[in-house]
């Protein structure tokens, strides 16, 4: 009996789970899009508010509506006109009290982590953690830079090593290039060996380590 229930518990398990963030998720962005109707309703006239309160009730319209306004942002800034309008909007915003402060470390860390020619989190490399002799799996985020990097001999390297089975939290570490092993497996490889506690072996490991 036992056997049979952790059976079923593991073909229905990832469908739950994958349900379960979808709805998460889409819950997310029609609060979003809930906000935006909100703030509009109070800048138009009395007799067009009924119509966008219809709009509310239409389900996965907030997330259409949001991918095309993120499709269109793009769209819109990568252009010259676009990209003379993000840059007086960015000098704006790092001119405004507290707000430029937060504004600016997350656009900072936005544009490393996601910027088609930077190499954050496209790494996957062992690093020895918590001690020598103990292994694990880190992402290259990239180089030391500034005061910390003239403090420190040789070439060194920046890592994230992730927790299991939940890699959104971690460790920073800075640790030297000829310690850290390259690895050849994807960074989608290695996520997936972390959240699985080590269970789910890449594809790409050699025989040898597999076995």
């Amino acid at each position: 009996m036992k056997k049979y229930l952790v059976t079923g518990l593991l073909v229905w398990l990832p469908l739950a789970i994958t349900i379960w963030v979808l709805s998460w998720l889409l819950g997310a962005l029609d609060g979003v899009f809930s906000g935006l109707l909100s703030a509009t309703q109070a800048l138009t006239p009395e007799s067009a508010r009924a119509t966008i309160e219809s709009l509310r009730q239409v389900p996965g319209l907030g997330v259409v509506v949001l991918g095309l306004g993120l499709l269109l942002t793009g769209v819109f800034v990568t252009n010259i006109f676009g990209q003379w309008w993000l840059r007086h909007w960015d000098a704006l915003m790092g001119r405004i009290p507290i707000v430029k402060s937060i504004y600016n470390s997350v656009k900072q860390v936005s544009d490393t982590l996601f910027a088609s020619n930077g190499n954050a989190f496209r790494e996957a490399v062992l690093v020895q953690y918590p001690r020598t002799g103990s292994w694990t799996i880190a992402f290259v985020t990239g180089k030391p830079g500034g005061e910390v990097a003239a403090r420190l001999p040789g070439e060194y390297v920046s890592v994230y090593v992730p927790t299991t089975p939940n890699p959104t939290s971690g460790f920073f570490l800075m640790m030297p290039r000829a310690d850290v092993l390259e690895l050849k497996m994807s960074v989608d490889e290695a996520l997936k060996y972390v959240i699985s506690m080590g269970v789910v072996s890449p594809d790409t490991l050699p025989a040898h380590a597999r076995n």
